[in-house]
């Protein structure tokens, strides 16, 4: 049986997740009350099929050391494979969903919201650190956590999942990165009027990138440095890998770059999932 339990921060999208998994056909729960998920699990447990739970701050006799020994019980059956999902988000990021929606923090009803995420955030970081997977929702739409949790979940064999995701280092970091590259030393098209308004996509762009005498030894060596280590993932347990390529303004070489070592990956028929967070956000590049 395949159970996957969610958790995470309220406004993270738990419920996208679970309506994701619920359309894989998965049967999927929200809000289950922590002493009722063990006898879900028995109740299944009489053919294969996979379940996915949400349980958070809202649930009844929901504590992390309540749900850590559940969680310890549940991993030690072998004839259980036991996943836990933690969704995250930016405390601004969760402080303007809830603003948005107008709904009411469940930790902060007669409080600001901050303050319930405040609180929220530091009651559940210990089952931040026991998670299987953290994925990190602030700068995804739902179409995005939609396409992860197929990647992350919707394949009977366990495989590694990749995400690939390009972006400009004036905007910071994606906060979910596990490997970070910078592109910055190409030359960039930026500088040439024709080129400017054209992005990575377009054919252009990728001649010109193409044509730097660079590129060829730079890719070469970034594709033989991650080939060898997915598999050292996958053995490690890591199902879900996320690269970002950056470049100063997210929507030239990043942009190549990404698209270039995804398709090198889908040969080597890897799951990949490709994003340009950047790629339309109105800046001026250098």
């Amino acid at each position: 049986m395949r159970i996957l339990l969610i958790t995470g921060l309220s406004g993270a999208g738990k419920s996208v997740a679970l309506k994701a998994l619920e359309d894989m056909g998965c049967e999927a729960i929200d809000n289950a009350p922590l002493s009722l998920i063990p006898s879900l699990v028995a109740d299944g447990g009489k053919k294969e099929h996979s379940l996915a739970v949400g349980t958070d701050v809202r649930s009844r006799d929901f504590s992390p050391e309540h749900f850590g020994g559940m969680l310890a019980e549940l991993k030690a059956n072998p004839k259980h494979e036991v996943r836990l999902l933690f969704l995250d988000a930016d405390n601004e990021v969760l402080q303007r969903r809830f603003t948005e929606t107008r709904r009411k923090h469940p930790l902060a009803l007669d409080r600001p919201v901050m303050d319930g995420i405040m609180h929220e955030r530091s009651l559940l970081q210990p089952l931040r650190a026991m998670a299987d997977a953290v994925f990190d929702t602030s700068e995804w739409t739902g179409g995005d956590l939609r396409s992860a949790m197929r990647g992350f979940y919707g394949t009977e064999e366990r495989a590694l999942s990749i995400f690939v995701t390009s972006f400009s280092f004036k905007h910071g970091l994606p906060r979910d990165a596990d490997l970070v590259f910078d592109v910055r030393f190409l030359r960039n098209p930026f500088y040439d009027d024709a080129l400017r308004p054209l992005t990575g996509l377009d054919a252009a762009v990728a001649a010109f990138i193409e044509a730097d005498p660079g590129l060829s030894d730079f890719f070469n060596n970034l594709s033989g440095l991650i080939d060898p280590l997915l598999p050292r993932y996958l053995q490690e347990g890591k199902s879900y890998l996320t690269i970002a390529i950056g470049c100063t303004g997210g929507r030239h070489r990043s942009v190549f770059i990404a698209q270039k070592l995804a398709g090198f990956l889908k040969q080597k028929e890897y799951k990949v999932g490709v994003r340009h967070r950047d790629i339309d956000t109105e800046h001026k590049d250098k």
